[in-house]
């Protein structure tokens, strides 16, 4: 009896000891989580210099995110093996899951209630938001061109990437060829927009052109053109700009995947009397076929939410609308709180 109560009473501490382990390993990363925080609203409100303070916050951020990660490891491992196992996973996965609702399904739902509410959120509308968004000419103008960056610009930006990761595959040039079209890649959609503004830049016919294209055409005896306000093309010349940027990424992806194909493969296509057309038609695309459809879904969420590079070179003007200009225009230049929500819904959707 004696020994039964010994064994009760020491499963009883190791029970408590384990269970105040568990609570330390919880309140100890969120209470170092909360000092985080507490530095970077200092920094907020500091006056220091903007330089200092980016500087600061960087260091401190990427500092403060692996101490997390440590305090919470080191945490965690003074748990039993079956404890440990059972709460590591919630233990690492849970902040980003927090982060995620706080970021994204907490404004989601937010955006879907204020889309049935007027101008200035305070009385219910219905679906008068949402009837404007399907019967507004500049919507509809908005929802064409999202249709053509759709279509063409991950079209062009798929096939231009599939084109060029055959020619340059296994080619002396290889390398250098990949590098030159894979360049863009590192510039933001604003600076490709603003470097590309200039390119399509025009002036007076009396005046120098600072625009390349402009350039080349007056020195060959031309006029001057305004690319970007001609309908409907001005779009066009849009699209091209995101598949200047984009081809790279196209081509680095689908070229790994040329590779992956068996040489065994090829061979056996040869021999039988195939054409390399036929090969590529026949034998490679079918191989790559997930890769391509990777890359085309890829493509088509950054066609979806374009706003950059039509914001920096013409702010939406001359018929160059798309859904995100529209909804930026609506929240921040109208302020239009119900038609800025309900167009984010529709892009959510879509």
């Amino acid at each position: 009896m004696a020994g039964d109560e010994a064994n009760r009473g020491g499963i009883l501490q190791s029970g408590v000891v384990n269970i105040g382990r568990l609570l330390v390993s919880i309140f100890v990363p969120a209470i170092t989580f909360l000092v985080l925080w507490g530095g970077f609203i200092f920094l907020r409100d500091s006056g220091a210099p903007q330089v200092v303070i980016t500087v600061v916050a960087i260091l401190w951020g990427v500092g403060g995110v692996a101490a997390l990660y440590l305090v919470a490891s080191w945490m965690i491992y003074r748990l039993p093996i079956a404890w440990r196992k059972r709460f590591e996973p919630y233990l690492f996965v849970g902040p980003a899951l927090i982060i995620l609702g706080w970021y994204i399904v907490l404004p989601t739902v937010r955006s879907l209630y204020l889309s049935f509410f007027d101008k200035y959120g305070e009385e219910f509308v219905g679906l008068t938001n949402y009837i404007y968004v399907f019967t507004n000419r500049t919507m509809i103008t908005a929802f064409r061109n999202n249709l053509l960056w759709l279509v063409f610009g991950t079209g062009l930006t798929v096939l231009l990437g599939l084109i060029v990761a055959l020619l340059a595959d296994r080619s002396k040039i290889e390398r250098y060829a990949k590098s030159f079209i894979f360049l863009p890649m590192a510039i933001s959609f604003i600076g490709a927009g603003i470097i590309w503004k200039f390119i399509y830049a025009v002036r007076p016919e009396s005046s120098e052109q600072i625009g390349l294209l402009n350039a080349i055409i007056t020195s060959l005896g031309g006029e001057p053109v305004n690319w970007l306000i001609m309908r409907p093309w001005n779009t066009f010349y849009l699209i091209f700009v995101l598949v200047w940027m984009q081809t790279g990424f196209a081509m680095v992806v689908l070229s790994a995947a040329i590779k992956g194909v068996p040489t065994a493969l090829l061979e056996a296509a040869r021999i039988d009397g195939a054409k390399e057309l036929r090969i590529v038609t026949s034998v490679i695309i079918p191989y790559i076929k997930g890769s391509i459809v990777t890359v085309s879904t890829t493509i088509l969420i950054i066609t979806l939410k374009t706003f950059d590079v039509v914001y920096a070179m013409t702010q939406g003007l001359d018929g160059t609308e798309v859904l995100a200009s529209q909804q930026y225009k609506q929240m921040f230049k109208f302020f239009h709180y119900g038609r800025g929500s309900a167009i984010a819904i529709v892009i959510l959707l879509a």
